[in-house]
């Protein structure tokens, strides 16, 4: 701990000090990584580098050493950064996202994946599936859940036609702002806003703005766009949305939630192995007769495997037939989860493992 009598340039010239050896270690760990690219040999692209197991056993570790006083979620945003940094030294990752620029699914992409992953902005959730199923992308981040508002229906729809997996999740604490070209809330006569984000700001909607058009559109980002070329609108949207579209912030935290908060999905083309703190996501369709949901829920209890999520949906195979999601603790490579995966596999009409990723850190 520094002393507060030394004179303040001696302490100046310490961090300088530090400041150096920081350098030093991060250009020695991104030779490192240029060696490990060698060892497993030329013509790769960066997904083939990559492991979402690795990073995450290497951030928990982080979280763990941590003593302050620069919190978790700072010091695993330092380290990401640098990890990014060193994995894209020849081919950066490619990642799909719901745009254009300045969405909170940018904000997820760049607390997943870093800065120095290059960002695919996409028109729509379906398209940011077809991307990576296609290749063009090397990963997606979608949408799955809200804290208030719930699931996002046609991120799970997708899941039914798609054979993307899931490699990640990211969740991103959503502060909400009111944006508009004259920063002022009188001159206010229309909110554009994605539906999500109307829904999470009824209520300050209601009470600040009442009467005022709300007209949902594609994304927060578009609707920054469109209030751009309006003197009488406004968008709602993240702070970096208003920067990114030169917009006055009317009004901060508008969010009718506290604790208002969004998860992503991490989509890819592949299963990775065990992190050492997963969770496993099912796509599961049932016979239609008595007692089948008991049947696939009983062998998770069976096995100790503690149940996350469940949610229905329409199967989309006839009328009335349904599809479950389930999110487990685990990892399907483990012994538990595997037994009860095939348990459920004899009564159930058909189990898909969605994917198996490391837990959302901080």
């Amino acid at each position: 701990m520094t002393d507060t009598k030394t004179p303040l340039s001696e302490m100046r010239e310490r961090i300088d000090s530090i400041d150096r050896q920081i350098q030093q270690l991060i250009s020695e760990r991104a030779n490192h990584a240029q060696t490990v690219a060698k060892v497993k040999g030329a013509g790769l692209s960066a997904i083939d580098y990559y492991r979402p197991e690795r990073e995450a056993h290497v951030l928990r570790m982080v979280v763990d050493r941590n003593k302050g006083p620069l919190s978790d979620t700072e010091m695993v945003r330092l380290f990401r950064e640098i990890m990014s940094s060193c994995l894209a030294q020849e081919d950066p990752l490619k990642i799909g996202f719901l745009g254009p620029e300045g969405t909170f699914s940018e904000q997820a992409v760049r607390k997943h994946f870093g800065h120095a992953a290059y960002g695919l902005p996409l028109g729509s959730i379906e398209e940011v599936f077809q991307e990576v199923a296609a290749g063009h992308a090397d990963f997606g981040v979608v949408p799955v859940e809200n804290s208030g508002q719930g699931m996002i229906q046609v991120t799970l729809d997708m899941f039914l036609t798609s054979e993307a997996t899931i490699c990640g999740e990211v969740e991103l604490r959503v502060h909400q702002c009111l944006h508009s070209q004259a920063g002022k809330l009188e001159d206010v006569k229309r909110v554009y806003a994605h539906a999500q984000s109307l829904q999470q700001c009824k209520t300050w909607l209601r009470i600040n703005l009442p009467g005022v058009e709300c007209v949902a559109v594609g994304s927060n980002a578009e609707a920054a766009r469109l209030a751009r070329h309006a003197d009488d609108a406004a968008a709602i949207a993240g702070e970096t949305a208003g920067k990114v579209y030169g917009l006055r912030t009317v009004a901060q935290g508008i969010e009718d939630r506290a604790d208002n908060t969004t998860r992503f999905l991490v989509i890819g083309r592949s299963l990775f192995p065990p992190s050492g703190n997963d969770r496993t996501s099912l796509l599961i369709t049932v016979n239609d007769k008595p007692g089948a949901l008991y049947d696939v829920l009983s062998p998770f209890a069976r096995h100790g495997i503690s149940l996350n999520r469940i949610e229905s949906r329409p199967a989309h195979t006839g009328k009335w037939q349904y599809a479950f999601f389930i999110d487990v603790s685990g990892h399907v490579e483990g012994d538990a989860l595997r037994a009860a995966v095939h348990d459920i596999g004899e009564s159930a009409a058909t189990i898909r493992v969605l994917g198996s990723y490391p837990v959302a850190l901080p």
